[in-house]
Parts: C-alpha cells; sequence; structure tokens
C-alpha cells in the first residue's frame, strides 16, 4: 500500500473506533465570561446631517462641495484613513483631526519636524499644509507633492470637517 493512502486508512480507522461508545460526558466547563463588546461606531451621518453640518461651517468652508472633495481627497485615501478608528496606514488616520496637536495621533511615527511642529490642526494650518507640504513644513516625511487649486483644497478641507468627527463652536 502507498504511504499515503496507508495514512488515511489509519486515521480512518482510529476515527471510527471512537464511534458507537457509550461514555460519560465531559464534566461541565464554567461558563465563560462574555466578552467584552466594543462600543459601536456611531452611524456614520446621512445626506441631510452633512448638509447642515457644512452649513455651519465658518466661511468659506460652508460653500464648499463636498462632492468635489471626496473627489479630490481621492489622492490621500492610499496614506491615509478617515473613519473612526481606522488604521494608520503610510499616514496617520485623520478622524478627529481638528484641534488635534500636530504630530500626536496614536500608534503613528511622525518625523521629528511634525513631532516638534507646537501647534493643533485648524483649517488654515491644513490649507498651507495641502498646498505643499514640503514648505509648510520642512523635514516633513509626506511625499505628497500638494493640492494647486485653491478650490479643491477648500472642498477637501470641509469634507474632512464633516467626515471627521468635527464639531463647529457654537455661534452666539
Amino acid at each position: 500500500m502507498h504511504r499515503p493512502a496507508l495514512i488515511a486508512f489509519t486515521a480512518l480507522a482510529l476515527t471510527a473506533c471512537g464511534q458507537g461508545q457509550d461514555t460519560a460526558p465531559a464534566p461541565a466547563a464554567e461558563p465563560a465570561a462574555p466578552a467584552p463588546s466594543a462600543a459601536p461606531a456611531p452611524p456614520a451621518p446621512i445626506a441631510a446631517e452633512k448638509a447642515a453640518l457644512l452649513a455651519a461651517l465658518p466661511a468659506p468652508y460652508n460653500a464648499a462641495d463636498l462632492d468635489n472633495g471626496r473627489r479630490a481627497f481621492a489622492r490621500c485615501r492610499s496614506c491615509h484613513t478617515i473613519a473612526e478608528g481606522g488604521a494608520n496606514m503610510t499616514g496617520p488616520n485623520l478622524y478627529g483631526l481638528f484641534g488635534r496637536q500636530a504630530g500626536s495621533h496614536p500608534g503613528f511615527t511622525y518625523s521629528t519636524a511634525v513631532k516638534e511642529a507646537g501647534f493643533a490642526w485648524d483649517a488654515e494650518r491644513l490649507d498651507h499644509w495641502l498646498e505643499n507640504p514640503r514648505t509648510f513644513l520642512q523635514g516633513t516625511k509626506m511625499a505628497f507633492a500638494g493640492i494647486p487649486s485653491p478650490t479643491d483644497r477648500r472642498d477637501v478641507i470641509a469634507y474632512l470637517k464633516v467626515e471627521t468627527g468635527y464639531t463647529p463652536p457654537t455661534r452666539p
């Protein structure tokens, strides 16, 4: 008999030997503690909520085109995620970007230039960064050439504000 067939026959015979025997049931194991469940992510904003958030943004972002912002952001998706709890990739996850200290997103290894930048991200700084990251902050690892169009930058910033958990300040 060939060796693989012999191994298969032996395994089958051993499996069959255990069939049909009356054996005492195994003692009951302690019930497992329920696995801790992570809090579910909040649902993504619907179109009406996005429109309301867009309208609440300060000018010029309140006049942005979110569809164009989404399209322009497509250049960034190969390096960045924007969903809450999203992975860091070549670049950090951008959820909660606005108001966050530059170089502080957990789990991402920043260049010294970004870690020592000494500012929190806001729309104005992000606009200058997106225009040309290398001239905005010398020594950054980011290899992105920038977004030359001011309209595209405005739309990307508005898109990020709407999609990354930004809460506009309340108006008096």
